[in-house]
């Protein structure tokens, strides 16, 4: 599992943490290399960055969520820190995978263009009519994909903050505008741009913006 940090200030633990974690292929560096950091750092504000990019032979189990926890989550959480937890793509299947199991240890969670499983389970709840109608039925202990939508129907009307970033031209939109769909009235932007590091480059500075930067100014 690589990690890299950026902290808000050397030698301090800020209140809020966001961890993120990138599509597949990509790297942790990568988020630095993207200007993600460096847009929290301009807008000067409290936070603390870890990007973790987990092997992606281990991505369809969940050795990586537990490695996450134990390394990064709970080591924060003992100091006092809420956690944000991201993801790009794959990066943000894993981040709802982690919430469907510890969503109590989370502050928020923000999803750039996140993979949402096959396209058996997407069409069988378009088939239903949408998140409301779709009855999931019993999940099967390797059923991550099922496990997941499960968990959205439930989060979408609890109190974690949910927030949702698409591109207008993602290959993958159709899918996305099912979650959208289910996450009315939760925090959706959605910015011109496709599967790629400048629309979420676009979209992690509108989520700064959006979430970070009014709690700033008070």
């Amino acid at each position: 599992m690589q990690v890299l940090r950026a902290a808000a200030a050397a030698g301090t633990v800020a209140p809020v943490s966001i961890v993120m974690l990138p599509a597949a292929y990509a790297a942790a560096a990568d988020f630095e290399r993207e200007g993600f950091a460096a847009a929290v750092r301009a807008r000067r504000l409290g936070l603390d960055l870890a990007f973790v990019a987990p092997e992606l032979r281990h991505a369809t189990d969940r050795a990586p969520l537990e490695q996450l926890r134990d390394a990064i989550i709970v080591p924060a959480r003992a100091q006092g820190v809420a956690v944000w937890l991201g993801g790009i793509s794959l990066g943000g299947y894993l981040a709802l995978c982690y919430a469907a199991q510890h969503a109590d240890e989370l502050a928020g969670l923000c999803l750039f263009a996140p993979y949402l499983g096959s396209h058996l389970i997407t069409a069988e709840i378009e088939r239903a009519g949408g998140l409301d109608a779709w009855r999931p039925g019993e999940t099967a202990a390797d059923d991550e994909e099922r496990r997941v939508w499960s968990y959205i129907a439930r989060a979408r009307r609890g109190p974690l903050p949910i927030h949702l970033g698409l591109g207008r031209e993602d290959r993958f939109a159709r899918r996305h505008r099912l979650l959208a769909a289910a996450l009315a009235g939760r925090s959706v932007d959605t910015v011109s741009g496709g599967h790629d590091w400048p629309t979420w480059h676009r979209l992690w500075e509108n989520f700064l913006d959006a979430r970070f930067l009014p709690a700033a100014g008070a």
